[in-house]
């Protein structure tokens, strides 16, 4: 659909207001009328609306007891269709009563002329109608309304499509060829061809309905680590649903990441140590972090150029941190650290170290010399905190789950390299920040017209792929505009509220840029960690101690909860991380205290 709004119909428009108006042809004897359930009495069911934007209301309505309401949200339009069997080189009479501003209603798949006519403004109930032709090889045609990016709920009801009757449907055959792909611990990805006449196909998992998709395409979610499963298809249409298929197993991997290298603590603080730098917060010693942090993220290994992928990690010099401790201090202060049941890791990245892995050479002189710090300080991983314009995504990559964006590819590869290298004890952290993670709820990528931020949603690939070699997802929850949540309303940093649901978000999944065929899968909550300003000077969105402590009781406890509803109880959240130790050490030790003083059971 072609997102401008056509001149033909604004001439239209002018026509008509000068009362040259155009008249919809009546109908014929023979025609019938073919929109099943165009007064939405039955709810949904003949309809399927992009997004769950969709739903079947009793107020306002044009006839009878129901109406059709949807809600566009982000780059999503609130597309409700139904695909009707028609006969070809016929003519066709589609009208709909609507309310609202934007609203659309239009026949795609006509074989001839698609056609569409929209109102910009309809405060109470308004008639859409247009006429079309099909094709000498049409049998089929969907028709749809929408509504328009950005704008609020629109009104349908009464939709109809008047003409000669199309060949008795049929209930489609049963599925063939349903396939697993290659499954993670907690994932399984199913695909199979397209059924001659469904217009949906219904996932069935141990013998009971699963999930209803319109693709050729799902992923199952929530998995066991180390189970089989036994998955079914059936095909369906308005005629019925068929059979289902011939079961195909596949059985989840062992649960890999979680807590390598001597288990983490069941609630795990995370904190970054200006290890390369100085700023106002003071130079802090690795000997002298406190007890309370279990993982320390050395911020940071930077580039010696955007593209090389040669990443470099010095400590800082004695003439910017006077009271730096030796080389030899620090390795022997890590090992300190690690006798002691903690996690040191090199942080790649931060705000000023751009790492764009944009060739297979970049990637290869990334896995060699990162390996090279981790072997000279004796380091247990690596944490990835790529900003700004590190990752991005090319025109045309709009799937998550098969990402071909090469600085995306080639860091996905170069991590699966550095595992592999040093084993299972190789401990794996993320530290995105919201605009690469969350806000790919609304907007992924460049968009399928292209025009949004290509970064929109850029770590998903990355996350999905390593999700079973991933230790820790500690997303910013700062330095944030406004995120929208799964309650499709509009989050700020500072309380509780904007902790719980960017968190609820990555603990229940989510439909990516509201395509309902493409979902985020949940991450276990022993990956999961809240990232925050250790304090006010540290980051916007700092929140307090008391605020901290409200997300967490909702989110493990579902106590203290306040507008935001989570989706579920997860007592087994990891934890949090802070930007930064120094920070906090500044801050009298506010963070890590409160963090200490919290009880999480």
């Amino acid at each position: 659909m072609d997102r401008s709004r056509p001149l033909a119909l604004a001439l239209a428009g002018a026509l008509a207001a000068g009362g040259l108006l155009a008249l919809t042809p009546p109908a014929h004897a023979a025609d019938t009328e073919l929109a099943r359930n165009g007064g939405f009495e039955s709810g949904l069911d003949g309809w399927s609306c992009t997004a769950g934007s969709g739903t079947a209301v009793t107020a306002p309505v044009h006839g009878g007891t129901k109406a059709l309401q949807a809600t566009p949200v982000g780059a999503d339009n609130a597309r409700c269709s139904q695909t009707v069997t028609v006969r070809p080189n016929s003519t066709y009479t589609l009208s709909g009563w609507v309310r609202g501003a934007y609203v659309y209603l239009g026949a795609s798949g006509t074989g001839t002329s698609d056609v569409s006519t929209w109102t910009q403004s309809a405060p109470d109930w308004q008639r859409l109608a247009t006429t079309f032709t099909t094709g000498a090889s049409t049998t089929s045609v969907t028709i749809w309304t929408h509504g328009w990016y950005g704008t609020g709920a629109y009104t349908a009801d009464d939709l109809s499509l008047l003409g000669p009757g199309g060949d008795p449907v049929g209930v489609p055959a049963t599925p063939t060829g349903l396939s697993a792909g290659a499954a993670t611990a907690t994932t399984v990805t199913l695909t199979w061809p397209a059924v001659p006449g469904a217009t949906s196909y219904k996932v069935h998992k141990g013998g009971a309905p699963l999930a209803t998709v319109t693709g050729t395409s799902y992923t199952a979610t929530g998995l066991t680590p180390a189970t089989s499963y036994g998955f079914q298809l059936s095909a369906a249409n308005s005629a019925g649903e068929s059979a289902k298929s011939a079961v195909v197993t596949a059985t989840t991997t062992s649960s890999g990441g979680g807590n390598p290298g001597g288990q983490l603590p069941a609630h795990a603080l995370v904190g970054y140590l200006h290890a390369s730098f100085a700023n106002g917060s003071g130079y802090t010693r690795m000997a002298d972090v406190p007890d309370s942090w279990d993982v320390i993220n050395l911020a940071f290994g930077e580039p010696t150029s955007v593209t090389s992928g040669d990443i470099r990690f010095s400590l800082c010099p004695a003439t910017a941190c006077p009271n730096a401790e030796s080389a030899a201090e620090f390795k022997a202060a890590v090992k300190a650290k690690q006798a002691a049941g903690k996690k040191v890791l090199i942080s790649i990245g931060g705000q000023n170290g751009q790492v764009q892995l944009s060739t297979t050479a970049a990637r290869d002189t990334f896995v060699s010399s990162v390996s090279k710090i981790i072997d000279e300080y004796g380091l247990d991983g690596l944490d990835i905190d790529f900003e700004g314009h590190s990752l991005s995504l090319q025109t045309g990559d709009t799937d998550f789950r098969n990402p071909t964006s090469p600085v995306v590819v080639n860091l996905i590869s170069a991590v699966k390299s550095l595992k592999a290298r040093y084993g299972p004890s190789f401990v794996l952290t993320m530290a995105p920040e919201i605009f690469f993670v969350q806000l790919g709820y609304q907007y992924y990528g460049s968009g399928p017209w292209g025009g949004q931020d290509p970064r929109a949603g850029a770590y998903l690939p990355v996350i999905h792929a390593l999700r079973d070699d991933l230790t820790l997802l500690h997303v910013q929850d700062y330095n944030s505009g406004s995120i929208m949540g799964l309650d499709n309303q509009y989050h700020s940093m500072g309380g509780a509220d904007f902790h719980i649901a960017m968190t609820d978000m990555l603990l229940t999944g989510f439909p990516v840029a509201g395509n309902t065929d493409r979902v985020f899968p949940a991450l276990r909550p022993d990956q999961v960690a809240i990232g925050l300003p250790a304090s006010t000077q540290a980051g916007n969105g700092h929140t307090t101690p008391a605020e901290v402590a409200k997300a967490l009781n909702c989110l493990t406890r579902k106590t203290d909860c306040g507008t935001y509803q989570p989706h579920g109880t997860w007592p087994a959240l990891r934890g949090l991380m802070t930007w930064s130790i120094n920070w906090d050490r500044y801050n009298g030790w506010e963070f890590s205290r409160a963090f200490d003083a919290y009880a999480w059971s």
